[in-house]
């Protein structure tokens, strides 16, 4: 089995800790949690409502895919992580969703949390496949 590479995408946020944007091994292409943070403007806060932090964190995850040379076409499974269960999960799956063609989701867990980094309401992770 080959050695993983380790992928930087100079467009994508700055990370909130020591990782990589992407680990890629054998065409499996695992995606590091994206916050709902600004690629430009590390410092700007942070949008206001999960409707708003969930779109900043899918466009961060589709600048990594690009990055790459991907699409949310590839990616099969994903793992969203919200900080208010009760509160958040209806209306974060309203705009999740709408990233994806109807009838083409990926496999997906959900994890109520009790924080995430930088005091983000959502993180979303994913693992892609090249063709």
């Amino acid at each position: 089995m080959p050695l993983p590479s380790f992928h930087m995408i100079d467009a994508a946020p700055r990370p909130v800790a020591p990782f990589s944007h992407a680990a890629e091994v054998d065409g499996w292409v695992h995606l590091t949690g994206q916050m709902p943070t600004w690629p430009a403007e590390p410092d700007r806060p942070l949008p206001d409502g999960i409707e708003a932090q969930t779109r900043r964190v899918m466009d961060n995850l589709i600048l990594v895919l690009q990055g790459l040379d991907l699409s949310l076409r590839n990616v099969v499974q994903a793992r969203v992580y919200i900080t208010d269960f009760d509160r958040d999960y209806a209306a974060m799956n309203a705009v999740y969703t709408g990233y994806f063609e109807a009838g083409k989701l990926p496999a997906r867990t959900c994890i109520g949390v009790n924080g995430l980094a930088v005091g983000a309401l959502v993180e979303i992770d994913m693992v892609a496949r090249r063709p």
